[in-house]
């Protein structure tokens, strides 16, 4: 220190701080850069962006459109199943009465087969009994002149008469 009295203070630098000059010359190539990169480069990322952008409109409407069709797929084939379901429950209620129908037609076939037969075994049955009769009463009425043969011929005596019915009957029952 000198006798003058003035402090000369040395001022430290920041290291931090840039200088004014290099802030000037910073600021003035970031201007040109900007500048140019307005002028050239943001044009073209703009119309990448662009691209870009309508592209993911595209591919999403696209998208939407798929999922429609799916949609629709989706819809007309459960229409189908239904469809199908429907079909199988009628074809299935058309095998039912089918089934109940003929079950229906046997049961009166044999109903009316059984009918049928009962008639005729009637029919024979009665047949059987009128021929049965008949023969009865041929074999009565031949008994009956047999008998009458052998009365006349024997004498008109009762006690006679009535041992050649014993005999008669005795013979008829020893033939049948």
């Amino acid at each position: 220190m000198t006798g003058t009295g003035t402090l000369l203070v040395a001022v430290a630098k920041n290291p931090i701080l840039p200088e004014l000059k290099e802030v000037f010359w910073f600021l003035i190539a970031f201007a040109i850069l900007f500048v140019v990169m307005w002028k050239k480069a943001l044009p073209g990322v703009r119309k990448a962006m662009n691209e870009r952008s309508e592209k993911i409109r595209d591919n999403l409407e696209e998208a939407e459109q798929v999922r429609n069709e799916a949609q629709d797929v989706l819809k007309q084939y459960k229409r189908q199943l239904a469809d199908a379901r429907d079909e199988s429950n009628r074809i299935i209620e058309e095998a039912r009465e089918t089934a109940e129908n003929l079950r229906r037609d046997m049961m009166q076939r044999a109903e009316a087969q059984v009918a049928e037969l009962r008639e005729r075994s009637r029919e024979e049955i009665k047949a059987a009994q009128e021929r049965a009769t008949s023969e009865l009463q041929s074999r009565v009425g031949t008994m009956a002149i047999e008998l009458a043969e052998k009365v006349v011929e024997q004498s008109l005596n009762r006690d006679a008469n009535l041992r050649l019915i014993e005999r008669y009957i005795e013979q008829v029952g020893s033939r049948g």
